[in-house]
């Protein structure tokens, strides 16, 4: 599982609906943006031990993390984090997961964060998003696991 994590004053995600543009995860004050992929081969223990590390993260101003102040996090899925590059133009995407895997290692990171106490919100899995984000610093790492 990788992720990478960006320091943010705030964050939303935006999809298309049938009504228009809708926000669908909001982080409105100083917290994490994580974009989360999930490679094919992240065994059942991979989801609990990235929720724990990014609980307790120490990038927030301060050298604090959010299990310290409360803040939040908003967890977006993002499989081009396992896009291949070093051949060709085009990426190839084997080393992601299937959507069925990908979505539940989602989904049990979220539960994770959340059995920790995190304020989570979410994007919309398998849609086209717009990620907005005010990063603070900046100040972004990849975090794997």
């Amino acid at each position: 599982m990788r992720a990478v994590v960006s320091r943010v004053t705030a964050a939303r995600v935006v999809v298309d609906g049938p009504d228009g543009e809708q926000v669908v995860g909001e982080l409105d004050g100083p917290g994490l943006l994580v974009l989360l992929g999930v490679h094919r081969d992240d065994g059942p223990d991979v989801p609990a031990l990235m929720a724990r590390k990014l609980h307790e993260l120490r990038i927030l101003r301060g050298e604090r993390s959010c299990a310290d102040t409360g803040a939040g996090l908003l967890v977006v899925s993002q499989f081009t984090l396992y896009g291949e590059t070093r051949k060709g133009r085009r990426p190839s995407w084997s080393a992601a997961a299937a959507p069925d895997a990908a979505r539940a290692a989602v989904d049990a990171v979220v539960a994770a964060l959340r059995g920790r106490g995190a304020a989570v919100a979410t994007g919309k899995f398998r849609a086209d998003m717009r990620v907005e984000s005010s990063n603070d610093g900046p100040f972004t790492v990849l975090v794997e696991i």
